[in-house]
């Protein structure tokens, strides 16, 4: 469990469509503030999505070679394959203008709240899925699952929380350097989605099929 929620909440960290979207956020009129409350709102989704598991577990995984384990496996199984066939998808489709949405024009008016609003809206809700699909084998008897699952939510926001130390800081420095990160980002932006698609849908499907057939 705990590679898995390590290479899922790698994946979730590295996305470029949340970033430039936060150094967006940091570049406006009260960027702190905002960045703070979409970086809070990102790492609540993440805590409530797993509360919500462990509610459903009870804090306990479920037996092995039982129907609720099996069909646990099989849903990361879904996703994995998933994440595969969108990266697949994404990689084949032809090349075409890569023009930023059109909320980005936004994001400098966006309020506070409008910030927290955001990290809802932008979450890789495929890759938070998995994610809890992972933490159903979570046994809170144990102090190692605890950390597990606290370290994955911590790794899941730091690119936010690294940027946003930054830009409290060192702003000059910080919005000079955040903003070439921003436009690298949206030049690799596809390049970025298809590896990190594949790579995590690939290990999700690898480590399902390996659970299944062990």
């Amino acid at each position: 469990m705990v590679v898995d929620l390590l290479v899922i909440g790698t994946a979730i960290t590295l996305g470029p469509i949340h970033n430039s979207a936060f150094i967006l956020l940091l570049s406006a009129e009260s960027g702190v503030r905002k960045g703070l409350a979409f970086l809070l709102s990102w790492l609540a989704n993440l805590v409530v999505v797993i509360a919500c598991v462990l509610l459903l577990t009870g804090g306990t995984p479920p037996d092995r070679d039982t129907a609720p384990s099996t069909g646990v496996i099989a849903a990361k199984l879904a996703i994995g394959l998933a994440l595969v066939l969108y990266g697949e998808r994404r990689r084949r489709r032809p090349p075409r203008p890569h023009a930023p949405p059109r909320w980005m024009a936004m994001v400098d008016r966006a309020s506070v709240w409008a910030a927290a609003g955001l990290a809802w809206l932008l979450q890789p809700w495929g890759l938070v899925g998995a994610g809890a699909a992972i933490a159903v084998d979570a046994d809170l008897s144990t102090l190692g699952s605890w950390l597990a699952l606290t370290g994955y939510c911590l790794l899941a926001t730091l690119g936010l929380i690294v940027m946003e130390m930054y830009a409290v800081w060192a702003p000059a420095a910080a919005d000079a350097r955040l903003n070439a990160l921003r436009a690298w980002l949206d030049s690799h932006q596809e390049q970025l989605i298809i590896t990190i698609c594949l790579l995590a849908g690939l290990w999700l499907a690898g480590r399902s099929i390996y659970e299944l057939v062990a």
